[in-house]
């Protein structure tokens, strides 16, 4: 079952530079955190890898979707949706870029899309 997004969860979204992500180790079966930069459009939460898909976290997250995030004081179950559509990878980089300012480059209609872009993720709230 799906949990929506409360405004408190996307209003710290908003305002928290950084987030802790809990992973399980695709080799392991471990707990794995990463501290990572999210963002939102107001109605979903995101996170992307500066790194690309060849990265520890990401990979985890295509073997087990399932993972913990740690923003505004809670701990919430999340399931990982990679984005596969340019347009909204694209869309998703632009929101990174307006928070956390030009460190963040989308790229263009009709350019390959970045190693960050390919590895961008929307949190969907789980029970």
């Amino acid at each position: 079952m799906t949990t929506s997004l409360t405004p408190e969860v996307i209003e710290a979204a908003r305002r928290e530079k950084e987030v802790t992500l809990t992973t399980i180790g695709r080799q392991t079966g471990k707990p794995r955190r990463v501290t990572i930069w999210i963002t939102t459009d107001g109605e979903h939460l995101f996170v992307r890898s500066g790194g690309g898909l060849t990265r520890h976290w990401p990979q985890n997250l295509l073997a087990k979707p399932e993972a913990k995030l740690h923003l505004g004081g809670k701990d919430i179950k999340v399931k990982a949706r990679l984005v596969t559509d340019p347009d909204e990878s694209r869309a998703i980089a632009e929101f990174g870029r307006k928070k956390y300012g030009s460190y963040i480059k989308p790229s263009k209609a009709g350019d390959p899309l970045t190693e960050s872009e390919k590895a961008t993720f929307e949190l969907i709230p789980i029970d």
